[in-house]
């Protein structure tokens, strides 16, 4: 398996973040945590702009966003071209994300779900495969360059 992973957010996600990057590694992940580092409040595309752009690079093959609502780090992530961040807050969702949408970022929305459920939709979305075939299509016409 492992895939290099990057995780990142803001003060609302960091207690969720701070748990996944101790059971990624657990599964053998190689995992780079872009901050924050503790609760203090901070503004989110500090660390998101640095992670999407790692994603993007292809130094890091998928990247994990967390706030409070998962929204503002799925937006900040977005403004990166080669982007595609998916704001899950169900299995079906996390794996229809990879599946349909070759969606290379996960948002998670700490505040609305479980941290059980969050560690789902992060597993989910990380051994779950683009299907590619018709869904290939689509996805070529995403970014707009």
């Amino acid at each position: 398996m492992s895939k290099k992973i990057a995780i990142g957010g803001d003060h609302a996600g960091f207690e969720y973040k701070a748990k996944l990057v101790a059971r990624l590694v657990s599964l053998g992940y190689e995992v780079k945590d872009f901050g924050p580092f503790s609760e203090a409040s901070v503004d989110y595309p500090d660390f998101v702009h640095p992670l999407s752009s790692a994603v993007e690079s292809g130094e890091f093959e998928l990247g994990i966003v967390i706030c409070g609502s998962g929204n503002g780090v799925a937006i900040t992530a977005n403004k990166h071209q080669g982007i595609r961040a998916a704001l899950c807050w169900n299995e079906e969702l996390a794996a229809l994300a990879r599946q349909h949408n070759d969606a290379n970022v996960i948002a998670i929305p700490a505040r609305f779900i479980s941290y059980e459920l969050a560690e789902k939709l992060a597993e989910t979305f990380l051994t779950t495969d683009f299907e590619g075939g018709r869904h290939q299509n689509r996805v070529n016409k995403i970014a707009c360059s």
